[in-house]
């Protein structure tokens, strides 16, 4: 990756009268926003549709897309809406998303549009089977959660959760409206990506896109194909992924998320896994692969236990994966997510692998460990960031990080008398590696109200939101100012 920077902000995060950020006209304003920054990437969350806890790493699909994400005013354009139609309630609160609103009309309102979309239309049938290796499993296993009250696939009726052939042609005639309706405001959303996709690079932007590691216990890809995860003969979990436990949690992290079957997966030349970064790559221009170490090697937990201390390490895929990527994609752009406890065999496949890890400043100054997150340690090949979404903001971890940690940071920054979001982020643009993301949050100044995720609390996350106005002229200037000082 040449030497660039850009901005972290989840589409969800966009401001709009929509609820929730949209693939609209605010979508392409922060495109222009990026332009007059002189940014070269809009790197933002996962896209695929969210289920309970709102979580974009727990999506029903690893190549379906969120449709909470399709913007109204495109589809009054294109006359598949009204705009008395598109005039719910969204929430009330601008700056924050109101799930349970647009659970509540959102899917009443797509359902106006999808009905509108002509009989026959050519780009729909097109597009349904170019998709139809995913679309097919996905749209049925939408329309089957909403006739079993959006139960998880496991608690469905034995015909359809172990997937009998007469059974799912059954559900298949007897569903076929939802089941036209979950392909159809696929086809909307990647149509509208497809153009913003194509705003942006007129403005000379890329988008970073993001994939998890793992699929959700509660998606079609599991259901459909339980063979290459680790399931017993009834299709259920006998292995799921956490974290071993540590200073930070002495039970370790229980994620719950289906692991994968990597010898089977190896027998298919990593069929899936191909397809679905091969996918990634037709919609984004970077990859960023959430838990890389993963592919290393992987931290596996009985699937009955209710912490994750019985858990063990267990060899991944390694190189002989990531040599099929290479074989098959070569010259993808990909970003490794490579933080937390990293063995010598990790680093050896991140350096094998010749993707950029990635740096986070906010994890630079802890008094408690000496780790390779000051910018005097960085490599070229690198992604740094002020912080994540995983991370509070800068400015609150001025705040609340402590006091040792603080007074490090403004000695190696330089930082006296001003805040230190300022330092951290001429740190970031100024070091050598060669890609520079900042969160918007952190260009703002905001603090920790602007916070996207708190791991491991269930409620309360992915709710933030820009308030409109708040991308001016004054800060595009300042952005830009900054990234032509350093060569960016």
């Amino acid at each position: 990756m040449k030497r660039a920077s850009g901005i972290l902000l989840p589409v969800s995060s966009l401001p709009g009268p929509w609820g929730i950020g949209t693939l609209g006209k605010e979508a392409r304003q922060f495109v222009d926003f990026l332009a007059a920054a002189g940014q070269t990437y809009w790197q933002i969350l996962p896209v695929g549709p969210t289920g309970y806890g709102d979580s974009p790493y727990q999506s029903f699909s690893a190549f379906a897309a969120n449709p909470y994400f399709i913007d109204p005013d495109t589809l009054i354009a294109r006359g598949l809406l009204t705009e008395e139609e598109a005039g719910a309630d969204w929430g009330v609160n601008p700056a924050r998303v109101d799930y349970g609103a647009l659970y509540a009309h959102r899917h009443a309102l797509l359902q106006k549009a999808a009905d509108r979309l002509p009989a026959g239309d050519a780009g729909f049938a097109h597009w349904q089977k170019k998709q139809s290796a995913w679309l097919e499993d996905y749209a049925l296993f939408m329309a089957l959660k909403e006739e079993n009250d959006q139960q998880s696939w496991t608690c469905w009726p034995d015909e359809v959760r172990l997937r009998r052939p007469d059974a799912l042609e059954r559900a298949q005639k007897r569903l076929a409206g939802r089941v036209d309706y979950w392909r159809k405001i696929q086809y909307l959303f990647y149509c509208q990506w497809a153009a913003l996709l194509e705003y942006a690079h007129g403005k000379g932007v890329q988008i970073i896109g993001d994939i998890p590691i793992y699929v959700s216990p509660d998606s079609s890809d599991i259901w459909a194909a339980p063979e290459l995860f680790q399931t017993d003969g009834d299709r259920r979990l006998t292995r799921v992924a956490g974290c071993p436990p540590d200073a930070f949690a002495a039970d370790g992290q229980l994620w719950g998320n289906p692991l994968y079957d990597w010898p089977r997966h190896k027998a298919t030349g990593y069929a899936w896994w191909l397809r679905r970064l091969r996918h990634a790559l037709t919609i984004y221009d970077v990859v960023r692969i959430d838990h890389f170490r993963g592919f290393e090697s992987y931290y596996s937990i009985p699937a009955r236990d209710t912490t994750a201390q019985n858990g063990s390490w267990q060899p991944g895929p390694g190189m002989d994966f990531i040599g099929a990527i290479h074989a098959e994609m070569p010259g993808a752009q990909i970003i490794a997510e490579d933080l937390g406890y990293l063995t010598p065999q990790v680093k050896e496949l991140l350096e094998g692998s010749g993707y950029p890890g990635m740096k986070v400043l906010q994890f630079a100054f802890d008094r408690r460990e000496a780790g390779d997150y000051l910018p005097h340690n960085y490599l070229h090949n690198s992604v740094v960031y002020t912080g994540t979404h995983d991370n509070t903001t800068t400015a609150a971890w001025e705040t609340d990080a402590h006091p040792e940690d603080v007074a490090r940071a403004r000695a190696y920054l330089h930082a006296e008398g001003e805040p230190l979001v300022e330092g951290f982020i001429r740190a970031a643009m100024a070091s050598v590696s060669a890609t520079a993301i900042i969160p918007m949050q952190d260009w703002l100044g905001l603090g920790a109200e602007a916070r996207m995720n708190v791991p491991s609390r269930p409620w309360g996350n992915w709710q933030w939101r820009l308030e409109p106005g708040a991308l001016t002229p004054a800060l595009a200037q300042r952005i830009a100012a900054l990234t032509e000082l350093y060569g960016r």
